[in-house]
């Protein structure tokens, strides 16, 4: 009896261990971030309650890095330091060599599809995407999708080639408001931004400076990627969690979208070919 009793003590505390060690083993730490297109400050309350979010709901300690730059970025996720990236499309398509898509993001009227526009004064003369051929134009940034790629496929099918028929300045620290602000001031014929941004700058202009004068062609919206090394178990968890969220959830209204949908790698395919 005693020898039974013993044994039985001995596979508890085998099955004890073996249990404890799978738990060690399933709890990974992961590393999220996003391209600092926005100051340090707001990357940090953008990404944190995420952070808590998919810590919580995948048992997985989420830990954020602030990259000092969109190079730094690339590099960090190359180095598969950063495991799950947030990021808008042209990054995306430059790290997916080493990262996979797993859920885009839905903004508030339930697109996973994002619009730039095209800005300029109520007297510029400016009413069509034709009339931008021999203008001044400032863009976000040849990375960005609202701010640069939207534009540059709506007028591709237009006849137009932006880099040889127009002349183009990138805004100051690749920010929106600058690009309006600059609008506004008459720096520039016209600008490129995202259409939700068309107020982003209105404090510090004056009252009906600028107006939109077209909208331009739909592209995927930012995406949450991860290395391609993840195992397949922890991505279906991360996805599944993503997918989750409700439009109340904390996670969502400090990134200011409304949910994550599914995404795939080839849903990116029209970013590399506008890069091309």
């Amino acid at each position: 009896m005693k020898k039974i009793a013993c044994n039985l003590l001995i596979l508890l505390c085998t099955l004890s261990i073996l249990c404890t060690s799978y738990i060690s083993v399933a709890a990974e730490e992961y590393i999220l971030s996003m391209p600092p297109l926005f100051s340090l400050e707001q990357v940090t309350s953008m990404l944190t309650p995420l952070a808590s979010r998919l810590s919580q709901e995948t048992g997985n300690n989420i830990k954020l890095l602030a990259a000092k730059n969109i190079d730094h970025y690339t590099a960090e996720v190359l180095h598969g330091n950063i495991v799950i990236g947030y990021e808008n499309p042209s990054v995306y398509v430059n790290i997916s060599n080493v990262h996979e898509a797993l859920a885009s993001a839905v903004t508030s009227q339930h697109d996973t599809l994002s619009k730039g526009i095209v800005i300029t004064r109520p007297e510029s003369g400016i009413s069509t995407v034709e009339d931008l051929k021999g203008k001044k134009i400032m863009i976000v940034s040849r990375r960005s999708a609202g701010g640069f790629l939207s534009q540059k496929l709506t007028l591709q099918e237009k006849g137009i080639d932006i880099e040889q028929d127009c002349e183009l300045t990138e805004a100051a620290d690749q920010r929106e408001e600058n690009v309006i602000i600059s609008v506004s001031i008459g720096d520039v014929d016209a600008g490129f931004i995202n259409e939700y941004s068309l107020h982003k700058a209105d404090k510090y202009i004056a009252p009906g400076s600028v107006i939109s004068v077209a909208k331009t062609a739909p592209l995927p919206n930012w995406v949450i990627s991860v290395s391609r090394n993840m195992p397949e178990i922890q991505k279906d968890e991360l996805q599944q969690a993503l997918l989750g969220l409700s439009p109340e959830d904390p996670a969502l209204k400090a990134l200011g979208i409304a949910a994550f949908e599914r995404a795939v790698d080839t849903d990116y395919d029209i970013i590399r070919n506008i890069l091309e």
